[in-house]
């Protein structure tokens, strides 16, 4: 994650980033091990890009777009959704059945989310903002991923400023959590 250009395009390439991650678990037999490495590649890039969503984009949903507050609550609610499924994944190999169950609730729950942004929020914010906005909305989005946490932490808050503060230091710890573990390395 970290493409270049506008917020937009940025969010949509993550979009398509977690699809092809989503067909290559769909593509190996249930209990497969590197099902497990694709399901902790995926949740540390959502992680990151609801962490960066949360902290940029959504603020600026509430500036900009009509009805903005109750649009960014209803996406911050399925985030929130989606991050209790990936802790919950977490403690799951993927030979356990409750693997299976709680990866199939996680596509489901992502992928709708990812329609409701790219057929509704995206547009009325693309509307609503000027382009340049936009680019800088991108290059704030691509710095809060890089200090983002990578494993779900359902409890911490999802609207500045505290998210703001939080965040890199979590963030911090999970990349130390990683690289002793060997989490998110490709399968």
């Amino acid at each position: 994650m970290g493409h270049g250009g506008n917020v937009i395009d940025e969010l949509m390439t993550d979009h398509r980033e977690v699809e092809e991650l989503f067909g290559r678990i769909e593509g190996l037999t249930p209990g497969t091990k590197d099902r497990k490495l694709y399901a902790d590649q995926v949740t540390m890039e959502l992680v990151r890009h609801s962490v960066a969503e949360e902290a940029y984009l959504y603020p600026a949903v509430r500036r900009h777009v009509a009805g903005g507050d109750a649009i960014a609550d209803r996406e911050i609610e399925d985030h929130s959704t989606a991050e209790r499924i990936m802790k919950d994944l977490e403690g799951c190999d993927a030979g356990d059945p409750e693997f299976d169950r709680l990866i199939g609730m996680l596509m489901s729950e992502v992928r709708s989310h990812i329609a409701d942004e790219e057929g509704n929020l995206f547009p009325q914010l693309r509307a609503a903002c000027p382009p340049e906005t936009l680019d800088d909305l991108g290059d704030k989005v691509r710095q809060a991923k890089k200090v983002a946490p990578t494993r779900p932490h359902p409890s911490a808050p999802d609207k500045p400023p505290a998210n703001k503060l939080l965040a890199p230091g979590a963030g911090l710890v999970d990349r130390m959590r990683d690289a002793l573990t060997g989490r998110g390395k490709k399968a």
